[in-house]
């Protein structure tokens, strides 16, 4: 056999391994583990839940997910100038809708994935604050320090705290002695290491530091009903669709509610 003949032969081999690799099983897994990893901006207050959830999506084989958590006002604002992400979870209504009037995410594929309580927390041990709570035991229990909270002009945990604190004629009592953070697990790690004596946080956030005590709810009727709506960013490849049907599942719900969220089991459309 010629070398020029040896050549053409081993192209040919090659050409036909290729061809027949995708229609093996472990060649299949060999592609999917190259694509792209799914980018999912998330509101603060859902990093140990979707990172637990995450986990488990890729577990079962659907992709990894990489996430980036910070205030939903935050990453609203990157979505807008162009930031690259697959998929959105807004920790309010109004964040999600600002994102939408600007093309930012599809409206159409908007769901809610679960909904939420506020609390006011204190260190562990603290004892719990009379209900319904009121100005005087608020002032005392604060001594002189500061009350930890998310801002109230861009976090969503802050402005259900600004409503809910204004409608039990509380607020005009408290602002002077706020501590604005820039997300509300910033306000949670205050309370936790003893920086700030109560903090107003997601009852979610309670659940995951062993460090704090919720030592008062606020009523639910006190403010906007706290729901964490997901969307897809405008382009989004389907295994973004394909974990925003997930969210809505058995397993993610599961960890939600493990997670103190208030699961809502909405699913995607279609």
């Amino acid at each position: 056999m010629s070398v020029s003949r040896k050549v053409l032969m081993a192209i040919l081999g090659l050409v036909a391994s290729n061809w027949l690799l995708p229609m093996s099983g472990p060649g299949s897994r060999a592609m999917a583990a190259d694509e792209k990893p799914l980018t999912v901006f998330a509101a603060a207050s859902m990093t140990d839940a979707l990172t637990e959830i995450g986990q488990a999506y890729e577990r079962d084989g659907h992709g990894k997910i990489v996430f980036s958590f910070a205030g939903t006002g935050t990453l609203a604002r990157q979505l807008e100038a162009g930031a690259p992400a697959d998929v959105f979870v807004s920790a309010d209504v109004a964040w999600m809708d600002y994102v939408v009037e600007r093309g930012a995410v599809d409206a159409g594929s908007v769901v809610t994935i679960a909904g939420n309580a506020l609390v006011v927390i204190g260190a562990e041990g603290e004892e719990p604050l009379p209900q319904p709570l009121t100005l005087a035991a608020l002032t005392s229990r604060l001594d002189g320090g500061r009350l930890a909270i998310a801002d109230p002009e861009t976090v969503p945990a802050g402005r259900y705290a600004r409503q809910s604190f204004e409608s039990l004629g509380l607020w005009g009592g408290v602002s002077d002695a706020l501590a604005p953070m820039e997300n509300v697990r910033v306000a949670l790690a205050s309370v936790a290491r003893g920086e700030t004596p109560l903090g107003v946080v997601y009852g979610s956030d309670a659940v995951v530091e062993p460090r704090v005590k919720i030592v008062a709810r606020l009523p639910q009727g006190s403010h906007t009903a706290i729901s964490y709506p997901a969307a897809l960013v405008p382009n989004a490849p389907d295994q973004a669709r394909d974990f925003l049907g997930y969210l809505g599942g058995p397993k993610a719900v599961k960890i939600l509610e493990d997670k103190g969220f208030l699961a809502l089991n909405e699913t995607l459309a279609n």
